[in-house]
């Protein structure tokens, strides 16, 4: 959530979206270079890669007449131009809204590698894309026909019409399927973005509770797996049983670094630890592929566990536990991660902590410091300048020294937050459910510079890249430059 991006436009405006239109007039704009209408929710920011962008969205404001109703959409834009070039069209799970809820549409970032690009699905599907479509024909994969019909049904559905795909259909190179493959119970939405290291791609499975929210279904299934960058062959999956202690869903991206002279993957789960875990596998008694733990720590302290009584406290209460949602930060040997919730729960008691990546032993890890002056988070945090800078759902900015946990100061937007912090050229970004993107002074004093206003919320972080920044609203994803 750090940008070296330099040159930024210091004063730009979103304009009106045209009367009786979904597009943005641009004549009304200030150094906006082109708006694209997206669907009507948008809950993750883009990546742009390869003079394109990749999107998640829905479907409602379709592209291709051959593809209507509820769907999840990964919208392909031209870096430039913001011209749409081609869609990756998902339908529903036949189970509902308590794996797939509807109109929520791709909740996951793509990761872009040269002409290959790996998204999850709201299908519970991990999704190798060729980046150039079907203009270099059809690569990998034969059955996107099928697999655009909604190849998986349930049973006595009748048997759906193939849609051959055309120039605008994405071009899917392998599929691996969470779900038929490992037992996975998604809750609501399959939602976190994966990491590609050289030739592995690690993804978070979104394994959850049932609707009763007291149920595991899937207690076994992991929460991480690693799948083969070029094939998509499942090659591990943690075995630290994350799973058989959910408290809501695992969520959270994973993130990978180097801490202590060794490569690390850093997962924040569902049941509100943090794991360090090694990337070379090993084979566990039942011959699984298991990633060794280096450690593990409860990002939670024991007053949000039990009450003074000893009593364990109910979850979704507002002094109650919390798991990892956002993706932690591993940064000069040191990982950075909040405990959060669901925004359906509320408010809440929260915790920014601080751990020593390099530590090893007996999993039970530690932290240097830990921050309690920040409330339930869905945002990753930014590390820049010695600074960590974080927000939580209640609205409220913080930032704090990277090395003790010290707070600097803090800022209310005065609007819940879903959203990241990015830190770019001097500034801090942080957008509101307000539709509300405000923009603060990076270092330790605090200055407003000024917010500028959206029509719809700001569900997701911005992202700046070759001197561009774009914000993604609900409903329109907008660049602006010089």
């Amino acid at each position: 959530m750090v940008s070296s991006d330099k040159c930024l436009p210091a004063v730009f405006d979103p304009g009106l979206i045209r009367y009786g239109s979904e597009e943005v007039d641009l004549t009304t704009t200030t150094n906006c270079l082109w708006a694209a209408k997206l669907g009507s929710v948008t809950f993750r920011p883009p990546a742009v890669g390869g003079g394109k962008i990749l999107i998640g969205t829905n479907n409602e404001s379709p592209r291709d007449a051959r593809h209507v109703g509820d769907r999840g959409i990964l919208l392909c834009l031209d870096e430039k131009t913001g011209a749409f070039l081609w869609q990756l069209v998902v339908p529903k799970l036949p189970s509902g809204k308590v794996n797939d809820w509807e109109f929520l549409g791709i909740c996951s970032t793509a990761a872009i590698t040269g002409d290959r690009a790996y998204v999850i699905t709201n299908r519970c599907e991990v999704v190798c894309l060729d980046m150039n479509g079907f203009v270099d024909g059809n690569q990998g994969m034969q059955e996107e026909a099928v697999y655009m019909a909604d190849s998986r049904r349930s049973q006595g559905d009748p048997e759906p019409t193939p849609i051959a795909p055309g120039p605008t259909d994405a071009d899917i190179l392998w599929v691996f399927d969470m779900i038929d493959q490992l037992g996975v119970f998604p809750h609501n939405i399959t939602s976190s973005s994966v990491a590609v290291i050289g030739d592995k791609v690690l993804a978070t499975t979104s394994n959850g509770v049932d609707w009763t929210h007291t149920n595991i279904p899937s207690p076994f299934a992991p929460s991480l797996i690693m799948l083969h960058a070029d094939t998509g062959e499942l090659l591990g999956q943690e075995g630290a049983g994350v799973s058989q202690r959910l408290l809501h869903c695992s969520w959270a991206s994973p993130a990978y670094g180097e801490a202590g002279g060794r490569e690390m993957i850093v997962f924040g789960g569902g049941d509100g630890w943090c794991y360090g875990f090694a990337p070379a596998t090993e084979k566990d008694e039942e011959g699984y592929d298991i990633f060794p733990e280096y450690w593990r720590y409860d990002c939670n302290p024991p007053e949000y566990r039990r009450d003074p009584e000893g009593n364990p406290r109910k979850y979704a209460t507002y002094e109650g536990p919390s798991e990892v949602v956002a993706a932690p930060v591993l940064h000069d040997g040191m990982v950075y991660v909040l405990v959060g919730q669901d925004p359906e729960h509320g408010e809440g008691v929260g915790m920014l902590s601080c751990i020593d990546a390099t530590q090893s032993g007996d999993l039970s890890g530690k932290a240097l410091w830990a921050y309690k002056g920040v409330r339930r988070s869905m945002s990753t945090p930014s590390v820049s300048g010695g600074l960590v800078y974080v927000a939580d759902y209640s609205g409220n900015v913080h930032c704090v020294d990277a090395r003790t946990g010290e707070p600097q100061w803090d800022y209310d937007t005065k609007g819940h937050i879903w959203a990241s912090t990015l830190v770019v050229d001097g500034k801090v970004f942080i957008g509101n459910e307000e539709g509300e993107l405000h923009v603060l002074e990076a270092g330790r004093t605090l200055r407003n510079l000024g917010i500028v206003e959206f029509d719809s919320p700001l569900y997701n972080g911005e992202v700046v890249a070759n001197g561009v920044l774009y914000v993604t609203t609900q409903t329109h994803l907008y660049a602006f430059g010089q």
